[in-house]
Order: C-alpha cells, then sequence, then structure tokens
C-alpha cells in the first residue's frame, strides 16, 4: 500500500489536496508528451491546444465544464467525432472508437499501459484516473502512428494528469491548490477533489485527492416500470435502476526533479473502490484496491528529445452479488465471492531525433510484464464447494516491442509518416481445476484443458503509412494506411469452463451471456484505409467542416460461436470465442462556425458531430455485436466574457442492426437536451447544468443486457429483452476555487 487507507491519514490528505488540472500561468511546466501531428481527430466547437486540423488534443479548458457532470474519465470523450462509449458501472465505461472498443485500443494513462484484472473488465484503464485530476487527452482515431499503437486494432487514447509546475528563477516557492467539490441529483451524487503544490526552481511536489459516490440512479420518465426484491431483502422504489450505485476514493503524490532540461517524474497512485455496482453484469465489485509507482525521465538535447518510464501496478479486486442482485443457491451458501489479483510491470525507451529540418526519426522499445489470479474460493456445502474454483492460474501475458517510424516536411504542402513496428507477445497459464476435484460439472473441462499445451507466442507486425497535403490555408486533406496487430488477452485465450454458472461470470462485453476461451485463438490483424478532407477559413476560428470516412477489414477477428448446436433467441446462452473475419466501415462529420458577434450578448458558435458505424461478420454474415446507431449532437454555445452558455441537442437511432449469435437487444430512438452554463470569477469557477432537460426515457443503446435485478446467478433466471435505461433528468453544480 503506497499511501494510507485510515480515515484520519485520509482525511488530512485530502485537507492538503488539490492542483487543479489547470496549470498557474506564471509556472513552468515540461509536457509529457510531444504533438505527432497525423491523423488525430478533430474536436470542434472548443478550445482547441494546436491548430493543426489533424492533431488535436481536448485540454484541460475543453474538459473542465464536464467534470461537474460525470465520475466516469471514459464519457468525457463523448463529444469526440468517432468515439461512442459502452456502458458499465459508474467509474467504469469502456470508450469505443469506429466500432472498437476495450482491449482493441491501446489506452495509456501517464505513460502507463494498464489492463483490466476482473473476467468482466470492471476495472479498465481510464477507471484509475478521476476526472478532476485528467488535464489532456489525445485522441488517435482509426489509425494511429505506431509510436503511439501497438497491441491495438482500433485507435489510441493518450491520458495525462497535470505536467508539474516549477516556479521561476528568483521567486522563492510556488505554492498553488485548487478545493471543488460537486453534486448531482439524480442518485444523489456528490464527491469532493482537492489538490496541492509546493515547488521550488528545481523540485516540485504535488499531492491530488478525489472521491465520489452515487445511489442508484433514476430512469427518464420512470422508463423502468418494474420493481424487485434485492438479497438483503429491500424493495426498489419505482424507476429506479438497479446496481448503478458506487463509490470510489483516489489518492496522488507527484515529484519532479527538474534540472536545466531534464526533468525526473515520479507518480504514485492509490485508488479504493468499495463497492461499484454493474446493471449489466450478474456480478458486482465488492472492492478494489490499486497501487501504482510510475517512474519517468524526459532529456531535452540537441539532437531531440529522449524518453524513459518504468511503473508497477497492482490490483487487488474482488466481485459477489450486491444488494440489488438476489443470490438463490442450495446448501447454505452465502453469495459467490470472486477474487483477482493483477500486476503489471512495464518500462519504455524512445528517442525523438531531428535529423534535419525536413525529417524526424522516432525509435523506441517496450517491455510489458503482465501476472494475473482469477479464482473463486468455496461457498457452502454444495456445488461451490469444498475448494476453489480457479478461473486462471498465474496467467502470463509478456510483450516485447521495438518501432521506428520517420515523418518528413517534404515541401510546405505536403507531410509524410512512415513507421514500422514488431511485437513479440508470450503468453502462458496454469493447470486449473474446479470447486470440486474429483466429480462435479467442471472436472472434464478441467481435464481437457490442463492436457493442452498452454504456452502461445505471437509474431506481431504494424505499419502505418500516412500523407497529409495542404493546398493552401483553407483547406486539408489526410490518407491513411495501416497494418495493426492485437494478441487475445488472458480470458479469451484461458478461461476453460463450459458450465453454466461459471461461463456466465467471464464476459466484458455486458450482454448476459456466458464466455468460453480457446487456447488456439489467432492474434487478429487489421487493415485499416482512412481519409480525411477539412475545409476551415484561413485563420482556422471562425468556421470549419471536417469529413473523415475510413473502413476496415479484420482478419481473424475475436468474435463468437454457440457453445451447443444452437443459440435459441430470446434468452441468454453460453458462447465460445472464435477466430472470424470482420469488416468495420463509417464516416465521421463534423463542424463549426462563428454564428454571431456582439457586443451585448458576446459570440455565438454552432458546433455538431455526426457518426456512422457499420460492422459485419464477414464470414456469418451476422452483425458485430454493440455498434452504435447513427447518432449526432449539435450544440449551441454563448461566450460572453466569463461567462458560458451551452444548449446541447443529442439525437441517436433506433439499433435494429443486432448481432444475431449474441441475440443483442434492440433499442428505440431517442433525442436528449442539455443544459450547462460556466462562470469564471477570479480564483472562483463555478458549472451547473441540467443533463436530459425533458426526463425521457430511453435505453442506453450501447451499455447490453440489464441483469441489475433479480436471481442473476442463473443464465435465464432474469428476464431477457431488457436493455439498462438511461438516467433520467439530472441537475448538476460543481464548484472550485483556485488558491
Amino acid at each position: 500500500m503506497l499511501l494510507s487507507r485510515k480515515p484520519l491519514s485520509l482525511a488530512v490528505s485530502l485537507a492538503l489536496s488539490a492542483l487543479g488540472n489547470n496549470a498557474a500561468a506564471q509556472s513552468t511546466s515540461l509536457s509529457a508528451f510531444p504533438d505527432t501531428p497525423l491523423m488525430t481527430v478533430v474536436v470542434v466547437g472548443s478550445s482547441l491546444t494546436n491548430a493543426d486540423p489533424g492533431s488535436v488534443t481536448l485540454d484541460a479548458a475543453d474538459l473542465l465544464p464536464m467534470r461537474a457532470a460525470t465520475s466516469d474519465t471514459a464519457t468525457l470523450l463523448r463529444g469526440v467525432p468517432g468515439v461512442s462509449v459502452y456502458g458499465a458501472g459508474g467509474v467504469s465505461s469502456l470508450p469505443a472508437i469506429h466500432g472498437l472498443a476495450d482491449d482493441r485500443l491501446r489506452i495509456k494513462v501517464d505513460g502507463m499501459d494498464l489492463i483490466a484484472a476482473c473476467p468482466n473488465h470492471m476495472n479498465p484503464a481510464l477507471s484509475y484516473l478521476d476526472p478532476t485530476r485528467v488535464d489532456r487527452i489525445k485522441v488517435y482515431a482509426g489509425i494511429a502512428p505506431v509510436s503511439v499503437g501497438g497491441d491495438s486494432i482500433g485507435g489510441t487514447l493518450i491520458v495525462e494528469s497535470a505536467a508539474p509546475q516549477f516556479a521561476k528563477a528568483g521567486e522563492g516557492v510556488l505554492t498553488q491548490g485548487e478545493v471543488g467539490a460537486f453534486y448531482r441529483s439524480n442518485g444523489n451524487a456528490m464527491g469532493t477533489n482537492l489538490s496541492a503544490t509546493v515547488a521550488g526552481e528545481n523540485l516540485s511536489l504535488t499531492y491530488t485527492g478525489s472521491t465520489a459516490q452515487s445511489d442508484n440512479y433514476t430512469a427518464g420518465d420512470n422508463f423502468k416500470t418494474t420493481t424487485a426484491t434485492g438479497r438483503i431483502g429491500h424493495t426498489l422504489p419505482l424507476g429506479e435502476v438497479g446496481s448503478t450505485a458506487y463509490k470510489a476514493t483516489n489518492q496522488a503524490l507527484d515529484v519532479a526533479l527538474h534540472n536545466e532540461n531534464h526533468l525526473f517524474d515520479l507518480k504514485l497512485g492509490h485508488q479504493h473502490i468499495p463497492y461499484e455496482n454493474f446493471p449489466n453484469q450478474r456480478m458486482d465489485m465488492t472492492d478494489n484496491t490499486s497501487d501504482q509507482v510510475n517512474l519517468g525521465y524526459t532529456g531535452q538535447y540537441r539532437w531531440g528529445v529522449l524518453k524513459a518510464r518504468a511503473y508497477h501496478e497492482r490490483t487487488r479486486h474482488e466481485m459477489d452479488f450486491g444488494d440489488d442482485k438476489q443470490f438463490e443457491y442450495p446448501n447454505n451458501a452465502h453469495g459467490m465471492p470472486m477474487n483477482t489479483e493483477g500486476k503489471t510491470t512495464g518500462a519504455s525507451v524512445n528517442a525523438e531525433i531531428l535529423l534535419s529540418a525536413r525529417d524526424t526519426l522516432r525509435v523506441g522499445g517496450e517491455y510489458q510484464a503482465y501476472r494475473l489470479d482469477d479464482w473463486w474460493p468455496p461457498s457452502g456445502t454444495g456445488g461451490m464447494s469444498p475448494g476453489t474454483f480457479w478461473n486462471v492460474n498465474n496467467g502470463q501475458r509478456d510483450r516485447y516491442a521495438l518501432f521506428g517510424e520517420w515523418q518528413a516536411k517534404l515541401n510546405p504542402q505536403w507531410t509524410s509518416l512512415l513507421g514500422l513496428r514488431h511485437e513479440t507477445v508470450k503468453m502462458d497459464t496454469g493447470d486449473v481445476h474446479g470447486y470440486n476435484t474429483s466429480s462435479g460439472p467442471t472436472l472434464t473441462d478441467a481435464t481437457t484443458f490442463n492436457a493442452l499445451s498452454h504456452s502461445k507466442t505471437d509474431h506481431n507486425w504494424d505499419l502505418t503509412a500516412l500523407a497529409r497535403y495542404i493546398p493552401d490555408a483553407t483547406q486539408t486533406y489526410e490518407v491513411g494506411v495501416a497494418q495493426k496487430t492485437r494478441s487475445p488477452n488472458l480470458y479469451e485465450r484461458y478461461t476453460w469452463s463450459t458450465w453454466t454458472m461459471a461461463a456466465v461470470m467471464n464476459n466484458f462485453v455486458g450482454d448476459g451471456n456466458g464466455y468460453v476461451g480457446d487456447v488456439s485463438l489467432k492474434p487478429e490483424v487489421a487493415h485499416t484505409l482512412s481519409l480525411a478532407a477539412d475545409w476551415h477559413d484561413a485563420g482556422q476560428k471562425t468556421w470549419a467542416v471536417r469529413v473523415a470516412p475510413y473502413i476496415t477489414h479484420v482478419r481473424d477477428y475475436i468474435d463468437a460461436k454457440c457453445l451447443a448446436a444452437s443459440c435459441p433467441d430470446g434468452q441468454f446462452n453460453v458462447l465460445r470465442y472464435v477466430n472470424l473475419s470482420a469488416r468495420l466501415y463509417g464516416v465521421d462529420l463534423s463542424g463549426h462556425v462563428l454564428a454571431a458577434r456582439t457586443p451585448a450578448y458576446g459570440d455565438f458558435i454552432v458546433s455538431g458531430i455526426v457518426n456512422v458505424t457499420r460492422g459485419e461478420n464477414r464470414d456469418t454474415g451476422d452483425t458485430l455485436y454493440n455498434i452504435m446507431p447513427l447518432n449526432a449532437k449539435l450544440a449551441l454555445t454563448q461566450k460572453r466574457g466569463r461567462l458560458t452558455n451551452t444548449l446541447e441537442a443529442q439525437f441517436v437511432a433506433a439499433k435494429t442492426r443486432l448481432s444475431d449469435v449474441r441475440n443483442e437487444i434492440a433499442t428505440s430512438g431517442y433525442g436528449l437536451f442539455n443544459l450547462r452554463s460556466s462562470y469564471q470569477w477570479k480564483q472562483v469557477r463555478l458549472d451547473v447544468g441540467i443533463d436530459n432537460v425533458f426526463d425521457k426515457g430511453y435505453a442506453l443503446p450501447l451499455a447490453g443486457a440489464f441483469v441489475g435485478q433479480g436471481t442473476t446467478m442463473s443464465i435465464n433466471g432474469i428476464p431477457w429483452g431488457i436493455a439498462v435505461p438511461g438516467p433520467g433528468r439530472s441537475l448538476h453544480a460543481g464548484l472550485n476555487y483556485r488558491f
């Protein structure tokens, strides 16, 4: 345990914390990641850190208005073209880019590649960073340069906390901080964030802490009208969506040493989630504790920039049935405890070498070692006894990567980037057994699995070629092609039991089905073609329109097939992971315009995003699971001095293209309206808003099946065909004070 979890220690720490993720203007900082300017997304209607339309980052100014409205870092991305969010727990949603999500994306948090240590992926990478601590997010949609890619076939997300701050020469000690709180009416959600920095010219010390908690939220217009009695005997009120409550605490201590052109940074992180319930999973998180050590170096030399990083993260994760889920099993069993421990150790070294005014070379190497144990202690004296069920025993997944990338400014109009990356992925696991090693439904499966060779080695190649053409100051065109490769994760390869009760506990897509792994799975290999055209005014401030079509063909896409001869309609089934071929294609449209500028009322900006994504299994003709239907967002923003007001409308078409093999649940189309206002006065910032103004009732198209109430242990002990209801009207307010 890196930081104390005792109440007194936490109270003292929180009383000290609060670096706003916005750096003070009088301080200096070093960015952790240099911009790579090709094939990233454009976010419209926001204050962007880079005027280049092909390389845009969400900075603190873009993120601030969202912090009072969410405790889920992934939802900060919901305004980015091409990005959607898979619903999960209150702080654990999964971002998707062009229909590819979870492990198919590369997600780096302060330089660390974190891995979900849970058979339901309840603790994904972004869940370890509270929104109040996020200072910068960079999104590579579709094609990512090999320097930021690897072991993924979708895009890349680079998420950073604030860079260290140092005092200016001769100005003594820099002290600064921030304290804030928020409240959201739906679910009675509340939380605090505090931080403090003490820094000299060469040494900086920053502590940050945050808490967030919520009760179950209420669906719009009483969309969910059933009630259920939970495991401890309580009855949910009308319209309350079961298994949506959560509580999370995050703490971090950042130490940085700055000497001329060299920066050393040490980040120590600790997270504790005592509970987080999941409406689309049969289990709930009953405890999650994570400790992180993250050491980095950045050096600026005459020839370029050298970076190195080493990190270690340990997660201890527990699941069982929360209050809204019923447990029915004979022989005095009390719940179904499931424990997981994951350890991730990684290191990377990379250099950006300025070969000439035209040419830049990026080279680097990475290493990551992941260890996973997933075991289920016995419960009662029946089928879940007398011993421990080993779901994954000493799972190992090691990655070794090398890459090289050449970027050239060929002339004022043309820029190119070529990259090559190789990764070796080695995987293995130990022998397994069920609750009973001499009889029972898992004996044959365990014997068969243990007889197989578990060791697997994949040699994966990534290749990226990108080009940008800027004929004049009002237009930009981009084209890119790529091959990207991802090896299966440990759960896809090594979950072994076909026993229905065990299979339904192995599901990280939230569709209510059960899943069984396959040791012989091959890596996914994706070939992508991406185009983009951007038209804008010469100053890139008044108006812009961007059209970005793409197509991806995936060989050996990891999909699912029925474990039995068929998957009956209208119920949940057990499936097995299998390699098939898939195709995804679509287009992202985005734009904004300065509609009016008035002395009395300020600027009025109209912005919009339209996303179209399609995904199909080329071998079976089936639709890929959890593809976001046609959706659009329109916003009218008024900016006048310190005041900003936004009226936002979100429209989502009905989801009728469904995965047959998973018996995916259809959802109806809907429209939501949101209001947000913010006011900055000296050191005080106030954010207020209303989400779902008209309390619209709707189902979330990417949250899967609602299994948050009732007898969830039996695969069909709960009704099939209910999608997770979306939250109804919620008023939120956030107040932050910088000192």
